[in-house]
Parts: C-alpha cells; structure tokens; sequence
C-alpha cells in the first residue's frame, strides 16, 4: 500500500466539500432563475384579457357578460387535438372549474386531465370558465342561473345524445352546480362532484381544523371589512393564503425546497402549476358575504335555509340527476364528511333516498390530496377515466346510494372482453350506515357550530352599524388596488420578475451555469447532510401546524361549548340538531304519497319488455352490486333491435327506475304479475328468456339465489304444458275480489319524494302492446 501524504490526504478530504459547494451555488443561481421565469410568467399571465391554464384551443359558445344579469362566466367548446375524435352523438360533458381564489383551467391544464380523459373517451367537451374581475353587480344566484343557460344551451347543441350532459364541477363549482340543479332540475345529466364540500361543519376532530376558522375569526365580520376595504370588491388572494397557512411545512419549505434539489428536472412542472396558483382572481364583496354567511359559517344549504330572489327555496331534494362524489381521505380542505354529510343532512333512511328517486354514488380514494382530485395523472388514468367510460351506466342505475369500486383487471375475470381499459368499476349498494361510519359530529359540537354562527351574525350586526361607515369613507379604489397589488400571495411574484433590477444579472448567469453544471454525487456526504437538515425543519414546521390546529380546535370547543355563551345567543338545548337537517316538506309528502299510489296501480301493466326489465332487477337484487360488464352486454344486445323499435336511453332509464321502484314496494306481487306482462306467443317469451340469460352471463355464474330466482322466472316465461302454479315465496292469502286484494300500506319511508314524479308519462303508455298480448290484469299462477 503506497503511503498518502499530509497535504493530499488534506486534498481529498476537501473534495466532497468543495463539489458540494459548486453544486449548491449552482442550484441556487438555477432556483433564482426559476423564480424570476415564474414572476414574468405571473404578469404575462394576469396581462391577459382572459388568462386561463387550459392546454386545449377552445371555441366562444356564450358570454355571461350579455345576459340580462350580467356574469363573468363564459361557456366555450374545447376543439380535441390532433389524433383524438369525438363523436357528437355521444354525453356531452362540461367541465366547471372553481372559483375559489385562483383563474380557471385546472379541469384541463394536463393531457392527463378531466377534460383529457372525456375527449379520449370520444366525448364532445365543453368548458366553464371565468375572467379575473366580476361583473357590477353579479351573486351567486345570478352565476348559478347563467350556468343552468349554459347546461340547455349543451344539449340543445347535441340532441341524438343519449342523456343529457354530464357536469364535472371542481371544489367551489360543485356547490354551485347543485344549488343550479336544484333551481333547474330538468336541465342537468349526471353530476360529479370532485372535492366539493356541501357539509360545512362535518369532520372529525383532530383532523378537519379549517372548518373551525370562522369561529376562531369570530365570524364573517373580518370577510365584511375585506370587502369594504376593496372598495367592494374581495381579493380571492386572501383564499389562497387560507389554503397555504394549512400546511406551513409545504408551503414555506418542501415545496420550494423541492425546486432548489430538483432544479434540473422540477422546473417545468413547478412553473407551469405556480402559473394557475399564482393568479389570484376578484369576487364581488357580495358575493364572497354571502358565501362565508350561508354556506361555511351557516351551513345553510342542506337544511334548505336558502330561498332565491323570487322566493324559490333551495332543496337538494329537488334533484333528479345522479350524483357521483369523488373524494378523498387525503383531501383536508374538502374531507369526505363534508363531501358526503349532505346526504346524512338530507335523508334520515336509504328509504327516503330511494323514495325520492334520487341516485347517489360515491368514491373513495386513500391518499390523494385536494388538487390532486383534478389533476393528477395518476387519478385521471383511473378513476376519472372510468367515470367517463361508466357514466351512461351511473345514469341508467336505480334510485339508492351506491360505492363506486374501481379494481385491476388482471385477466381473472369473467367475459374481460366487455371491460374497456385496465380496470373494472362495480357499483355496490351502501348504506346511511356507511357514511356515518366516516366520522360524523356529536349533537354537542353541532351546538357549538350553531353557536358560532349565531356569534357570526352579532359580530356582523355590530361591524355594520359601527365600524363599517367609517372603513368606508376611509376606502378607494386607489387604497384597494394599493392593497391588492402588494397583497403577499402577488407581491412574491412580482418580486422575483425582470421587472426588479436585482434581477437583472441572473438570466446570464444561470445561462452560464447551465453550460458549466456540475451536480454532486448522490452519495456526497455534504448533501446527506443538507437533507438530514431539510427533514428536521420540516418535522419542526409540520409539529408547529399541529399544535397550533391543536389550540385552534381547544379554543373552539371550549368557547362555542360553553353553556353561557350558548345561552347569551339564545340558542337552546335541542334545536343545534334541527338547524342542521332538512325541514319536512308537506308537498314532497304528499306527492310521494301520489307516486306511491301510481306506481302500486302499475304493477300489473307493462309489456314484454317491462316483464323483462323487471325480472332482470328481481333476479340482481340479492347481491346489491352492478358492473360495467353487464352495461356493455346490454348495449350490444340493444344494437341489434331494429331501430324503430328501440325506445330509446331516456325511455329505457324511466322504466328501469319505474320497475325498481315497483319492486321496491311490493316484490313478491311485482314478480307474481309477470307472467300477465307477458305475450302469448311462447317463442317470442323464449327469446326474453335468451336474454335475460344473456345479460346476467356477462359476470360469471350467478349466485345461489339468484340462481333460484332465474329458475323461476324462466318457469313464468316458459310453464310446462300442465304447470297451474309457479313456485313462489311464502306470502300472505289474499283476498278474492280485487278490490280486496290491494295491499295494506308499505312500511317503506317515502318522506323526501320528487314533487314532478307522479306526472311523468310512463313509458308504456304510448307504446303499444305486442299482438297477441295479454291483457294488463295481472294472470297470476
């Protein structure tokens, strides 16, 4: 072994320290040009009569900004790109983007996106976007009827579609869009919701520590003094700065932290996201009020507390399109009860649920967070994707509430020929008991809500008669522009720009460093060391947020439970739970109970076709659970019924709702009637058999009773020669005269009903029956 000597021993040790320190100068002049892309990118951007992050061309359908009530929303047609072709006669989709501090384009700023995901689909795709600055003048209720025009102008657009359009509606849009529907129910398709929170105050403690804010604030009063400051306008850069003061170990260190060691490869991304989160846009005063005091202070919406200029109260109940939620565990500006408490706010029962006719499908994903939702990759390969494959089925599904579970489909499973992609979706039949499982407050902390909004509007009363005259006087909009120009969220932008002199020598120099770059080696004991350091400033960021959630969330418990406090704002001991919940309706009562009627009154008539949609829903019911294989038959199938005998999505959607519902109500007579239903031709009841046969194949063999329940049927389509009776359940006798045999009252709740659906035409009443039919009395064995 050759010996070393002193000064080149002292050489080498010196080595990884001197390549460490080029390496970090050199990312450091890389970071500095990366931060001064992104401040000319931020007023390149905001420079833009209507600056968006959409990476697809788009055509101008509607302007807002020519209605009577004037918006700043728009409606446009995304052109698909070069390779991708859709197909007109299929759902259109609109994709709604949030307004909820940031500029639009979110919905679509990735090919990976879910506007990507629709075009690829074949979907035409429609977009709702909005510029930076309000309209004099513009609310919610203005926004919300602008895009129900928006929804009618789609259809109108593609009427050989099979239903109507399908609405994809981010985080704040999402509210929106169900406030539009249930004004205008008849103009919507499917909703999704993705990360939009409809239950302000649900959560679970030690978790959900936003939903505290107003309390800890208060109230609204401080959104008030904003607003006036504005000069009646609110900085939605002041939305943007709640979201970051979650997660101070992000935003003050990883995510910066991430450009300055990944500055070689991270540029690109990080630039092209800071371009949507860096462009803060402007919302009427009015409208960010009404906001804060309705929804996220008052929790108004589910209880039906929100009426409209002319009087029309604000029901979710009201809706008859299905809803698809997609939420996340991971998701802490919107947590999944808040996503999903609605349904719990509305619906005592699945009963009530079912009664009302409405469709609820929900899914869960374990780890992505909020913006993840709309833009990940990895979730729009999956999940969004099959939403966009499975929507038509969503939108055929009975009324109930179901769990969309998405699983590989690793080649083990039965006719993979009818699964499109690599995953399989099934729709599972769930329960209240489900959502409740999630995480639901106690009565008391329902109080405590109660009470802090009820702080909120004393608050509001005494800011209004006191201090706002004087805020006021004191406002312009040279004071407001000042303010908002170096609001913290925009003036870090701008700083950083070519616009600052300090800045002028870093383009050259990081054109230099680039040329001369000379990373350290992965294993350089320096930069192991700059890592360690990294992760304890992070781990001492992320305890100071916990703690101070901590304190955040102790305060409010305290406070808003103490029983004085509840007493000096008048709220009582019982009535926290009944602000929170929907009041009964006595018209929806009633008009349930005149559906009820109808429908009992229907279960002898129909023809072959209800006779076979009916034992199709008979024969599933058992396993509570749908996938998309048996859609995918049952449209080949249709396929090849001539087209003048085809009744049709909406017509088909209608009867299979109707028979579900019939079976629902009284089963066993439901399934007694059909051999009445059906047509004396003992071939044409053959081929009926085929395919209900055919349609139940498409996921393997059947299970054990639903086995026994296929046996059946096909002993009602095809009796023997000399059968008199067709094994049946046990069931009550009946009486002999049919009057008598009506049946007594279903113990089924049908207190949430759907005012219109007592007066939809049923399908079969314009349909003629088969010749050779049999009568609509029912010819029970």
């Amino acid at each position: 072994m050759n010996a070393i000597s002193p000064p080149q021993a002292g050489a080498q040790s010196l080595g990884p320290l001197v390549e460490y320190l080029v390496d970090a100068f050199q990312r450091t002049v890389l970071s500095l040009d990366v931060l001064r892309q992104r401040g000319n990118n931020f007023l390149g951007h905001n420079a833009r009569v209507a600056p968006h992050v959409l990476t697809y061309q788009a055509d101008l359908v509607m302007d807002g900004r020519t209605f009577a009530r004037p918006v700043n929303y728009a409606l446009v047609r995304i052109k698909p790109p070069a390779g991708v072709v859709v197909d007109p006669r299929k759902r259109p989709f609109i994709v709604v983007d949030p307004r909820a501090g940031h500029g639009p384009g979110i919905g679509g700023m990735k090919q990976d996106s879910e506007i990507g995901v629709a075009l690829q689909a074949g979907h035409p795709c429609y977009f709702v976007g909005f510029l930076p600055e309000p309209m004099p003048g513009q609310t919610v209720e203005d926004v919300c009827r602008a895009e129900a025009r928006f929804v009618a102008k789609v259809a109108e657009l593609h009427p050989d579609a099979p239903g109507k359009p399908c609405l994809i509606a981010n985080c704040q849009a999402g509210w929106q869009v169900m406030m539009m529907a249930a004004v205008a129910p008849e103009v919507c398709g499917p909703i999704m919701l993705a990360g939009s929170p409809l239950s302000y105050w649900a959560g679970v403690r030690g978790r959900n520590p936003m939903r505290y804010l107003g309390g800890l604030l208060g109230g609204t009063w401080l959104t008030s003094m904003a607003g006036d400051m504005g000069n009646g306008i609110f900085d939605g850069a002041n939305l943007v700065a709640n979201f970051e003061s979650l997660h101070p170990d992000n935003t003050y260190w990883k995510k910066p932290y991430d450009v300055f060691t990944k500055v070689d490869t991270e540029a690109e991304r990080f630039l092209e996201f800071e371009k949507w989160w860096g462009s803060p846009v402007l919302l009427n005063a009015g409208e960010m009020q009404w906001i804060a005091d309705e929804l996220f202070v008052g929790n108004k919406l589910t209880a039906g507390r929100i009426t409209t200029s002319d009087g029309t109260r604000v029901d979710l109940r009201n809706i008859r399109s299905p809803i698809v939620v997609f939420c996340s565990h991971g998701d802490d500006i919107t947590p999944p009860q808040q996503a999903l408490g609605w349904v719990l706010d509305l619906y005592g029962s699945e009963e009530e649920l079912i009664a009302n006719g409405q469709t609820i499908v929900y899914a869960l994903h374990q780890s992505i967070g909020h913006l993840g939702i709309f833009v990940s990759g990895k979730v729009a390969t999956k999940e969004h994707e099959e939403f966009a494959q499975c929507m038509d089925m969503i939108d055929l599904m009975p009324p109930g509430l179901y769990e969309a579970v998405i699983t590989e489909n690793g080649g083990d499973l039965a006719n993979t020929q009818l699964i499109s992609g690599n995953y399989l979706m099934s729709l599972e039949a769930r329960t209240l008991e489900d959502i409740r499982a999630l995480g639901t407050n106690p009565p008391e902390d329902d109080a405590r809500f109660a009470a802090a909004a009820r702080v909120s509007e004393i608050n509001q009363g005494l800011y209004s008669t006191l201090l706002r005259p004087v805020v006021k006087a004191l406002a312009n909009e040279t004071t407001a522009e000042w303010s908002r120009r170096t609001h913290p969220n925009r003036l870090r932008f701008e700083a950083f720009a070519d616009s600052n002199p300090l800045m002028a020598p870093v383009a050259t120099l990081a054109a230099a460093v680039r040329e001369n770059r000379m990373p350290a080696a992965p294993d350089n004991p320096f930069l192991a060391w700059q890592n360690a350091m990294a992760d304890l400033t992070v781990s001492g960021l992320k305890a100071w947020g916990e703690a101070r959630d901590a304190m955040t969330e102790a305060f409010f418990l305290n406070v808003y439970g103490s029983p004085v406090v509840q007493a000096m704002v008048g709220l009582g001991a019982d009535n926290a739970e009944q602000d929170r919940h929907a009041a009964r309706d006595l018209a929806r009562e009633a008009a349930i109970a005149r559906m009820r009627d109808a429908l009992l009154h229907k279960i002898d008539e129909g023809g072959l076709l209800e006779a076979c949609v009916r034992a199709l829903v008979h024969i599933r019911r058992p396993e509570r659970k749908v996938d998309e294989r048996g859609f995918a038959m049952l449209k080949a199938i249709s396929a090849l019924v001539p087209a003048d005998k085809r009744i049709g999505f909406a017509g088909f959607k209608d009867m299979l709702r109707e028979q579900s519902l019939i079976l629902m109500l009284e089963e066993e007579r439901a399934v007694a009637a059909i051999p009445g239903m059906l047509p004396a031709d003992r071939g044409v009841r053959a081929k009926g058999v085929a395919v209900i046969r055919q349609l139940l194949s498409a996921r393997g063999a059947l299970p054990a009773e639903s086995q026994a329940r296929m046996d059946r049927i096909a002993a009602m389509f095809l009796p023997e020669p000399d059968a008199v009776a067709i094994p049946a359940e046990p069931v009550a006798a009946k009486p002999s005269s049919a009057k008598a045999a009506r049946p007594a009252p279903v113990s089924v709740k049908m207190t949430a009903p759907r005012a219109v659906a007592a007066k939809r035409t049923p399908v079969h009443a314009a349909r003629k029956r088969p010749a050779g039919a049999a009568t609509g009395k029912s010819k029970r064995p």
